[in-house]
């Protein structure tokens, strides 16, 4: 706040000491002492005061967009993450599944003519 360094204060001390004199000098200080400490403690509690109303200015703001944000809304914004997850693992699932090569066909249709031919029979 204030840049008062060693020789500012030994100045203040030597016309504090000329002007009020050793007797009342100590009276002084202690007075001054108290009366920077009363000060300091005000300006802490209007900054906490302070700081305690921008806290609920916001949580007041955040209440009231709360209240007026839809309900669907709401729901829609956790429902799309559920959704993408669920495609995502939908086209990993596809993607796991082994691909019909075009030889396969072709034995699979073999297979069912044979097996309407009587070739399977056990009897």
């Amino acid at each position: 706040m204030f840049d008062i360094g060693f020789w500012e204060l030994g100045l203040i001390s030597v016309v504090a000491l000329l002007v009020v004199g050793p007797e009342r000098l100590p009276g002084l200080a202690r007075t001054l002492g108290l009366w920077l400490g009363k000060g300091r403690r005000m300006l802490s509690s209007i900054k906490d005061e302070i700081d305690r109303e921008v806290r609920i200015d916001e949580i007041k703001k955040a209440a009231q967009e709360g209240v007026q944000a839809p309900i669907s809304k709401t729901i829609r914004q956790a429902v799309d993450p559920m959704q993408t997850i669920g495609r995502e693992a939908e086209k990993i699932m596809n993607d796991a599944r082994p691909k019909p090569e075009e030889g396969d066909e072709d034995k699979k249709k073999g297979a069912v003519k044979a097996s309407s031919n009587g070739a399977y029979d056990d009897a």
